[in-house]
């Protein structure tokens, strides 16, 4: 949930100054132009994402798959004790 968090600011924020940054240069606004900041702030908030989840695994370490199943079969096994 941080990294979905961050990567959304990042993106307004890397837009914005993508877009003073054009202005700067006299770029003309135009679809070439939205794309062109569409596709760097993309870029900027996927980064973001991914360097926020690297400090994550490196904080809490990851999560083995056999601790993932073990979890799973405990829900199902749950999950079929409720009644109908």
């Amino acid at each position: 949930m941080l990294s979905l968090s961050v990567s959304a600011i990042v993106f307004f924020v890397a837009s914005r100054y993508i877009k003073r940054f054009l202005d700067e240069q006299g770029i003309p606004k135009g679809i070439t132009r939205g794309v062109l900041i569409f596709t760097f702030a993309v870029l900027a908030s996927y980064v973001a994402a991914a360097l926020v989840n690297w400090v994550q695994v490196k904080i809490s370490g990851s999560q083995t798959a056999s601790q993932t199943s073990m979890d799973l079969s405990k829900s199902l096994k749950g999950a079929a004790a409720l009644p109908p």
